[in-house]
């Protein structure tokens, strides 16, 4: 069952991500998409990033996650554990995403994005690969 990335989010100071249950004017209500219990997140102590917001920096600009997920999931390679070294961590992700920046682009952030995939891979929360959004054609 694939998911929209618009209600998935993740939250500065807990770990995992959440599906937004709902919204109230100091904070959201997230319920954690492991265990399903449900928690007020106070927008006065974390900060919010919806999956869908998300894009990694490539040399022409970013590149939103759901594409780089829809990459992953098409690429052939085998993932590496979010354990991996450094280099092999960089190594991987340049053949899924070459033209990622380098600089801008941590280790960290291929490490959470690894993590990130497969937990929602594990779940069959990924969104659908029909979903992903196309590239426009110029109008005639």
């Amino acid at each position: 069952m694939a998911t929209d990335f618009d209600t998935i989010v993740a939250v500065t100071g807990m770990s995992g991500l959440y599906r937004v249950a709902a919204n109230r004017p100091n904070g959201l209500i997230v319920e954690d998409l492991s265990t399903g219990q449900r928690k007020f997140a106070p927008a006065r102590t974390h900060q919010f990033s919806l999956l869908a917001s998300i894009g990694i920096y490539t040399e022409e600009g970013t590149e939103d996650l759901r594409a780089v997920f829809a990459r992953i999931r098409k690429s052939e390679l085998d993932k590496p554990e979010a354990a991996a070294t450094d280099k092999e961590l960089r190594a991987w992700f340049k053949q899924i995403l070459p033209e990622h920046d380098e600089d801008r682009v941590r280790i960290s952030d291929i490490r959470k994005l690894l993590k990130w995939y497969v937990f929602l891979e594990e779940r069959a929360l990924l969104p659908a690969e029909e979903s992903a959004p196309a590239a426009e054609e110029p109008a005639s």
